[in-house]
């Protein structure tokens, strides 16, 4: 069978005239010859009725529930939109089936809130597939060793879409959603930000990685792990968005001389705290102790800057507390700096071109923005800013490297 994944995320399928538009590409698929798996998150965002932040809000105000049972209410949104997007279906004519991530086979560690996959099982999505029907999955959650729903952490619909992709063989999955394809930068920024038609895995696991939020990271892994090619697209347009395959990308071959035309993209993340720990007098083994202490309570630090008598490091907002805490606990000297972030620059072309670093300083400089400190791998340049500047620091980078031109043939 030729099989194409079909994910559709809550912003695609939000109400009765969108999910009719997404019923119209599986038709169409269908149409083409494909056997369509679909995958649904939940329908809109915090506010609507069934979105995931709308059904975590029941319980604020309670005392919080065992994770197990916070999954238990949040994979119930994914449940409803696969139920109603298969009654779309079968106004449109097609033969649908609903199937839980359980049904569809996917099992995972027991994180509930984040967990992994572990094994993929499709017997069943395949029997429906070979039934004529098309599976609606609901995305974002599967069953624990523990025999409990799991959901799969932010993102996990993408994931589910992949991980079936990879399991039944498909020739594409397709990621739907509310906008044209991965951009060059935000456009809700930079408003001449283009549509990137073809990249490969490893630099928009580093766009999504960094903040880009058009697909999650963890399914671009999983898309690299098994070569399976994602196209992501707008369900409302007919463009064909930007595909992610193997050694996929809009560089010409002598680009990678050039560092006007060496960067993919800009990205940024917004939502960042700094802390400053000094070392206490006398004290050998603080750092072990705070890294130690700081991985037992699940934080996952960034932009680490280590000097023998101080660290800097990085968390998002959410985790601000809880390094607070175990900072106290320990009795370091710290810190904070509200309202930080980074924004990068992303392109394989980097890898060993100079100019580059010096182009990213300049642009900065010209705006009068400070650089509070820096990282870089062989495909990216993050740079840590004032949450102010962001805007025009992703601006200001996406002119100086000529991403709102297309690349002279």
């Amino acid at each position: 069978m030729r099989i194409v994944v079909q994910k559709f995320g809550g912003t695609s399928i939000q109400d009765p005239a969108q999910r009719t538009v997404a019923a119209h590409w599986v038709v169409k698929a269908a149409e083409a010859g494909y056997h369509p798996v679909v995958v649904v998150s939940a329908m809109g965002r915090a506010g609507d009725p069934y979105a995931t932040d709308t059904l975590l809000s029941l319980v604020h105000s309670l005392p919080p529930p065992p994770a197990s049972e916070t999954d238990l209410l949040l994979h119930c949104g994914e449940l409803i939109s696969a139920v109603v997007m298969a009654g779309h279906l079968r106004q449109a004519g097609v033969a649908a089936q609903v199937l839980t991530g359980a049904q569809a086979g996917i099992y995972t560690d027991d994180r509930h809130g984040d967990a992994q996959i572990i094994r993929l099982d499709p017997a069943q999505l395949l029997t429906v597939l070979t039934a004529g029907r098309v599976p609606v999955v609901a995305g974002y959650q599967g069953i624990g060793t523990d025999e409990l729903v799991t959901t799969l952490g932010r993102g996990g619909s993408d994931t589910t879409a992949v991980a079936l992709g990879a399991a039944v063989g498909a020739e594409v999955v397709e990621i739907f959603t509310d906008v044209d394809g991965i951009k060059t930068a935000d456009p809700r920024i930079v408003p001449e930000a283009r549509t990137i038609p073809d990249i490969d895995y490893h630099e928009v696991f580093q766009l999504a990685n960094l903040g880009a939020r058009v697909i999650h990271p963890r399914a671009v892994e999983l898309a690299r792990q098994f070569s399976v090619p994602v196209r992501v697209r707008s369900t409302f347009s007919p463009s064909t968005g930007t595909l992610i395959a193997p050694g996929r990308g809009g560089l010409d071959s002598w680009a990678h001389r050039d560092p006007d035309r060496a960067v993919t993209g800009i990205t940024h993340l917004s939502n960042l705290v700094q802390f400053r720990v000094v070392r206490p007098e006398l004290e050998e083994e603080w750092g072990y102790r705070l890294f130690a202490r700081l991985g037992q309570r699940g934080v996952s630090v960034d932009l680490i800057n280590l000097f023998p008598e101080q660290v800097y490091f990085c968390v998002t907002e959410n985790l601000r507390p809880v390094v607070a805490v175990a900072l106290q606990e320990l009795g370091l000297p710290y810190e904070i700096f509200d309202d930080r972030a980074k924004v990068s620059v992303v392109g394989s072309a980097i890898q060993g071109l100079p100019g580059v670093v010096g182009r990213v300083m300049e642009a900065l400089s010209k705006e009068g923005i400070q650089v509070l400190q820096s990282a870089d791998s062989h495909a990216t340049i993050t740079l840590l800013l004032d949450r102010k500047n962001v805007e025009v620091a992703v601006r200001a980078l996406h002119h100086q490297f000529n991403l709102d031109r297309e690349a002279s043939s």
